[in-house]
């Protein structure tokens, strides 16, 4: 089988596209990559997902944790502890644990102009409960660092809006937002780092891979016990995983030159020729 017949046969295979068996010996080169990339659609899956809801999530925690009321800080200042401050490879085990405790048959849900049965049986496959696990982490790592970035905001900008009228929304939209983001955006970028890499946990946790369609490290870890050779699959998961650090850091490095692009240190000084004349 050459390299394109076998991207066609596994390229797309973690997703249940593709062969269905797994090849059993005469691994190649090929077959590694092919693999261990098809299972890497699951981390990009799993991180790309948790991001973009904890993003959201996140800001709404920092909010919460700079307001006033002490019943809208305390219980998102539990939720940051709590996440925080346990393992993330115990969360997995406590949250698979939880979802299946929940009844098989659903949950009965009465709103009383309307009845019916939630299902939950997804809560404990990996693509949603995991999932779930990872967001709920992420946002409370991304909320601190927000509420650092939140309290950072400089007060002569604050001044500066109520000086030009602006309040409320507005001055939350056009001020303390964009600064928020501007100072908590470095920090952000290592979260998402760690998150991804994060992903690999999934195949440690409770949550099963179903039929063989696991993440990257499933394939690594096939690879490795096949052949009794981990120098080759494993060398082929980190290769991938620096790949997506890079293609992270390119990508939130242009974000945050668009934030900070009004700012007078990050334009490019124009080139000044000045002969020297000599008498």
């Amino acid at each position: 089988m050459s390299c394109i017949d076998t991207i066609q046969a596994y390229g797309l295979r973690s997703i249940g596209l593709g062969e269905r068996l797994l090849p059993r010996s005469d691994f190649t080169l090929c077959d590694q990559f092919v693999l261990i990339g098809s299972g890497m659609i699951w981390n990009l899956y799993f991180g790309l997902g948790a991001l973009l809801l904890g993003f959201w999530a996140s800001i709404g925690v920092a909010l919460m944790r700079h307001a006033e009321p002490w019943w809208i800080r305390k219980p998102a200042d539990w939720f940051v502890f709590i996440f925080r401050g346990s393992p993330l490879f115990i969360q997995f085990f406590l949250f698979y644990a939880l979802f299946t405790q929940l009844p098989r048959e659903g949950v009965p849900i009465n709103l009383g102009f309307v009845a019916f049965t939630a299902d939950t049986s997804w809560l404990t496959r990996a693509w949603g409960g995991a999932l779930i696990t990872l967001f709920l982490n992420t946002t409370a790592y991304t909320g601190e660092i927000f509420l650092g970035a939140l309290r950072s905001v400089p007060k002569g900008d604050l001044e500066a809006a109520d000086a030009y009228g602006f309040s409320g929304w507005r001055k939350f939209r056009r001020i303390t937002f964009p600064t928020m983001l501007r100072l908590g955006w470095p920090a952000y970028t290592n979260e998402a780092i760690f998150l991804f890499h994060a992903t690999t946990l999934v195949y440690f946790s409770s949550f099963p891979a179903r039929q063989q369609k696991g993440d990257a490290l499933y394939y690594a870890d096939y690879f490795a016990s096949k052949t009794f050779n981990p120098f080759i699959p494993y060398p082929i998961l980190a290769m991938y995983f620096i790949a997506l650090t890079l293609t992270v850091v390119l990508v939130y490095g242009a974000a945050y030159r668009r934030l900070t692009r009004h700012l007078p240190s990050n334009r490019k000084p124009r080139l000044k020729i000045r002969p020297q004349v000599v008498r």
